[in-house]
């Protein structure tokens, strides 16, 4: 991974869930458990079929939350706040990343399909709350999901973001392809990497990615 593929880079990307934590840390069981739940009681079908549901606006719009919206009209507002209503007590401080990140040359942002007070309450569990200058949920690409190109031209337009000096860091391969058309590099952070054309780089250690980067 030559230093030099990022050396022109001025604004960092980072997706938050399974990305600036492990996914053996299982966070997003807590959330997918409350979606299953919600989507139970708000239309009124069984634990199966909200399952069901889930999965398939997840794979169909891009998160669950927009097959909600689009095909139930249901309040995105209400839902962001009842899904993450979780413990966070799994994650733990993690200064070497929270340095590894500060280090970075330029801007640096959280961008997640989550809501931004949730990014927020995960960062200070993390330790990473001052690492970052900004963070952005889905509610500020106006409920556009990732992998939407208007989700990417929306938060990267609020943030001044040049796609050519940027970089995306992202553990769902899907959500890299539009960073990648839009000229931004891309760094797919996974334990079981998949070979894609638009993941120019994959990591399993986020820490020792970026330590190679900076030293």
């Amino acid at each position: 991974m030559p230093k030099t593929s990022f050396s022109h880079i001025r604004h960092w990307v980072f997706d938050l869930d399974n990305t600036l934590y492990a996914p053996s840390v299982r966070l997003f069981d807590q959330i997918e458990a409350k979606m299953t739940h919600y989507v139970m009681t708000a239309l009124n079908v069984s634990r199966d079929q909200a399952d069901h549901l889930r999965h398939a606006y997840w794979r169909e719009h891009g998160t669950t939350l927009a097959g909600l919206m689009r095909n139930h009209d249901i309040d995105p507002d209400e839902y962001l706040r009842d899904v993450h209503d979780i413990s966070f007590d799994a994650l733990e401080k993690d200064p070497g990343l929270a340095d590894l990140i500060s280090a970075l040359p330029g801007r640096k942002i959280v961008y997640t399909n989550g809501s931004a007070p949730y990014a927020a309450q995960v960062l200070r569990a993390r330790g990473l709350e001052a690492a970052f200058d900004e963070i952005y949920g889905v509610e500020d690409a106006d409920f556009h999901p990732k992998p939407d190109l208007a989700a990417f031209e929306t938060v990267f337009g609020k943030d001044g973001l040049v796609p050519e000096q940027a970089a995306m860091f992202e553990d769902d391969l899907r959500n890299l392809a539009v960073p990648h058309q839009m000229g931004l590099r891309t760094v797919h952070v996974s334990d079981h990497p998949e070979p894609a054309e638009h993941a120019q780089f994959h990591t399993s250690d986020l820490s020792g990615f970026l330590d190679k980067l900076l030293y």
